[in-house]
């Protein structure tokens, strides 16, 4: 398993990337920039999703965080497989023999792949440890400051008869008319090696961010999709270069005749994603990890 330092590029067309549900479900937004944001909560539940949808049914391939789980239930499963004579109402702390205690969080680490990926605190009531996840992704941001759009929705039907002289306005929707965001991420293959995180599941991870969206379709979101992604493959597990200087090194900007009309960007064509590949520090490398890049890898 190598290092990985990665810039992802995906944009959004008529749709709302990223409710804030403390503001109305308004797009997310820095109040000082006015850029656009997205939570890296929100990227992990759609590579969630996407595990889930195409390998959930597989062994290994389970979901930790997920709609009407139950931790404590989950948990129960690890305990149940490793030390099962052990009493309920001692599981609420790890076994004294640190082996046994690694072998509970280990098991669970080799049945969820969101555990084995992004990490996971597992001390409730019924304990299965804590793991760091060798895969992170930072908030993703975009590039230029969004407006927000405001729709008000109205219905033809009503819910009851008494309701026919109404005002038919159900409630309000927000988009935003095109975006791009950028985000950071990391693999770590130092943590990669405690979860038993591996090459399978790094190509897992690298088809979700290519495929996500695909499986995520909804009218409030509009039409999201990955524009780019561009990753920095260290032959050294503790990294042959820091992280911010790649990133440096990929750079995007409004395309000229767009900035020459001062006019607003509405598709991907409208920006200019350049990466600077000349002497790249020994033991770095370049790859394309979505679109057609991706698939002839």
């Amino acid at each position: 398993m190598n290092r990985y330092d990665f810039v992802y590029f995906f944009d959004v067309t008529d749709g709302n990337p990223n409710g804030d549900p403390d503001a109305g479900n308004l797009p997310r937004i820095d109040a000082e920039t006015g850029q656009g944001l997205v939570t890296d909560v929100a990227l992990k539940r759609k590579i969630r999703n996407y595990v889930a949808l195409t390998k959930g049914r597989e062994p290994g391939w389970r979901i930790y965080v997920q709609d009407r789980a139950v931790l404590n239930q989950q948990h129960e499963e690890a305990w149940e497989a490793i030390s099962p004579s052990t009493e309920e109402s001692k599981r609420n702390k790890l076994p004294k023999d640190v082996e046994k205690a690694r072998e509970l969080t280990r098991w669970m680490c080799k049945n969820f792949f969101d555990i084995r990926a992004f990490g996971a605190v597992m001390t409730t009531e019924v304990n299965c440890g804590q793991v760091r996840g060798p895969v992170q992704l930072g908030i993703a941001r975009s590039l230029d400051p969004i407006v927000s759009q405001e729709h008000a929705l109205t219905r033809c039907a009503v819910t009851n008869e008494r309701d026919l002289e109404k005002e038919r306005t159900m409630g309000r929707k927000f988009t935003v008319p095109y975006a791009m965001y950028r985000m950071h991420g990391y693999v770590n293959p130092l943590l990669a090696e405690q979860t038993g995180f591996g090459d399978v599941d790094l190509d897992v991870l690298r088809r979700s961010l290519d495929q996500m969206f695909e499986y995520d379709r909804s009218a409030a979101r509009g039409l999201m999709r990955p524009v780019r992604c561009v990753s920095f493959r260290h032959d050294s597990p503790f990294g042959n270069a820091r992280a911010d200087q790649l990133f440096a090194r990929v750079t995007a900007r409004l395309a000229h005749d767009v900035a020459n009309e001062n006019r607003p960007p509405r598709q991907a064509a409208d920006y200019e994603i350049q990466i600077e590949g000349s002497n790249l520090p020994p033991g770095v490398v370049i790859q394309e990890w979505v679109g057609a890049a991706m698939a002839a890898s």
